[in-house]
Protein backbone atom coordinates (compact mmCIF):
# COMPACT_ATOMS: atom_id res chain seq x y z
CA UNK A 1 0.00 0.00 0.00
CA UNK A 2 1.22 3.48 -0.80
CA UNK A 3 1.11 6.49 1.45
CA UNK A 4 -0.40 9.72 0.88
CA UNK A 5 -1.95 12.95 2.52
CA UNK A 6 -5.07 14.45 2.34
CA UNK A 7 -7.15 17.85 4.55
CA UNK A 8 -10.47 19.05 5.14
CA UNK A 9 -10.65 22.72 6.52
CA UNK A 10 -13.91 23.35 8.23
CA UNK A 11 -15.24 27.12 9.39
CA UNK A 12 -16.70 26.22 12.47
CA UNK A 13 -17.42 29.50 13.08
CA UNK A 14 -19.92 30.19 9.84
CA UNK A 15 -20.60 26.41 9.95
CA UNK A 16 -19.35 25.29 6.46
CA UNK A 17 -16.17 24.65 4.37
CA UNK A 18 -13.39 26.81 4.61
CA UNK A 19 -13.48 27.39 0.58
CA UNK A 20 -10.59 29.81 -0.82
CA UNK A 21 -7.93 28.82 1.72
CA UNK A 22 -4.22 28.79 0.59
CA UNK A 23 -2.63 26.07 2.23
CA UNK A 24 2.25 25.26 1.65
CA UNK A 25 3.31 22.13 2.07
CA UNK A 26 6.57 21.68 3.45
CA UNK A 27 9.30 18.79 4.14
CA UNK A 28 11.13 18.97 7.57
CA UNK A 29 14.72 17.36 7.66
CA UNK A 30 16.62 18.25 10.35
CA UNK A 31 16.91 21.89 10.27
CA UNK A 32 16.21 22.31 6.51
CA UNK A 33 12.35 23.14 5.86
CA UNK A 34 11.86 22.28 1.99
CA UNK A 35 8.76 24.01 0.52
CA UNK A 36 6.75 21.11 -2.02
CA UNK A 37 3.53 22.96 -3.02
CA UNK A 38 1.28 25.16 -2.46
CA UNK A 39 -2.51 24.01 -3.05
CA UNK A 40 -6.15 26.37 -2.04
CA UNK A 41 -9.37 24.80 -0.69
CA UNK A 42 -12.00 24.37 -3.20
CA UNK A 43 -16.16 24.63 -2.52
CA UNK A 44 -15.77 21.30 -0.04
CA UNK A 45 -12.56 22.80 1.72
CA UNK A 46 -10.78 19.98 0.45
CA UNK A 47 -8.48 20.43 -2.15
CA UNK A 48 -8.66 19.04 -5.83
CA UNK A 49 -5.72 16.97 -5.87
CA UNK A 50 -3.86 14.76 -2.97
CA UNK A 51 -1.62 17.24 -0.80
CA UNK A 52 1.31 14.90 -1.44
CA UNK A 53 -0.05 11.79 -3.79
CA UNK A 54 1.31 8.28 -3.77
CA UNK A 55 4.34 9.07 -6.43
CA UNK A 56 5.75 11.60 -3.83
CA UNK A 57 4.89 9.97 -0.49
CA UNK A 58 7.97 9.02 1.77
CA UNK A 59 7.95 8.68 5.51
CA UNK A 60 9.09 11.46 7.65
CA UNK A 61 8.30 14.98 8.99
CA UNK A 62 6.13 17.47 7.50
CA UNK A 63 4.35 21.01 7.76
CA UNK A 64 1.07 21.91 6.31
CA UNK A 65 0.90 25.81 6.68
CA UNK A 66 -2.73 27.19 6.39
CA UNK A 67 -2.93 30.57 5.61
CA UNK A 68 -5.96 31.25 8.02
CA UNK A 69 -5.56 35.01 8.28
CA UNK A 70 -6.17 35.56 4.52
CA UNK A 71 -9.33 32.97 4.95
CA UNK A 72 -10.82 35.03 7.27
CA UNK A 73 -10.16 38.34 6.00
CA UNK A 74 -12.30 37.10 2.02
CA UNK A 75 -15.34 35.91 4.06
CA UNK A 76 -15.54 39.28 6.26
CA UNK A 77 -14.56 38.01 9.63
CA UNK A 78 -14.28 41.06 11.74
CA UNK A 79 -10.73 42.35 11.18
CA UNK A 80 -8.04 42.91 13.80
CA UNK A 81 -4.81 44.44 13.87
CA UNK A 82 -2.94 41.73 14.24
CA UNK A 83 -5.55 39.33 13.61
CA UNK A 84 -5.40 36.53 16.35
CA UNK A 85 -4.79 33.81 14.37
CA UNK A 86 -3.26 34.56 10.93
CA UNK A 87 -0.86 31.33 9.63
CA UNK A 88 -1.11 27.91 11.21
CA UNK A 89 1.79 25.91 11.17
CA UNK A 90 1.06 22.10 11.62
CA UNK A 91 4.35 19.80 12.09
CA UNK A 92 3.57 15.77 12.01
CA UNK A 93 5.17 12.77 11.09
CA UNK A 94 4.14 10.13 9.04
CA UNK A 95 6.05 7.00 9.77
CA UNK A 96 4.10 4.31 7.50
CA UNK A 97 3.09 4.07 3.94
CA UNK A 98 -0.62 4.84 4.69
CA UNK A 99 -3.60 7.73 4.07
CA UNK A 100 -3.02 10.47 6.48
CA UNK A 101 -5.79 13.03 6.66
CA UNK A 102 -5.16 15.87 8.52
CA UNK A 103 -7.69 17.78 8.86
CA UNK A 104 -8.77 21.69 10.36
CA UNK A 105 -11.35 23.12 12.20
CA UNK A 106 -11.08 27.03 12.27
CA UNK A 107 -12.60 29.78 14.05
CA UNK A 108 -11.24 33.36 13.93
CA UNK A 109 -10.31 32.40 17.76
CA UNK A 110 -9.53 28.58 17.52
CA UNK A 111 -8.69 25.91 15.76
CA UNK A 112 -8.11 22.08 16.17
CA UNK A 113 -7.11 19.25 14.20
CA UNK A 114 -6.20 15.63 14.31
CA UNK A 115 -5.11 12.63 12.11
CA UNK A 116 -8.37 11.52 10.55
CA UNK A 117 -9.47 8.80 8.21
Amino acid sequence: MSGYLTTHVLDTARGCPAKGLRIDLFRIQGESRTHLKTLVTNDDGRTDEQILPADAFETGVYELVFHAGDYLDATGAPSEDPRFLDVVPLRFGMSEASHYHVPLLLSPFGYSTYRGS
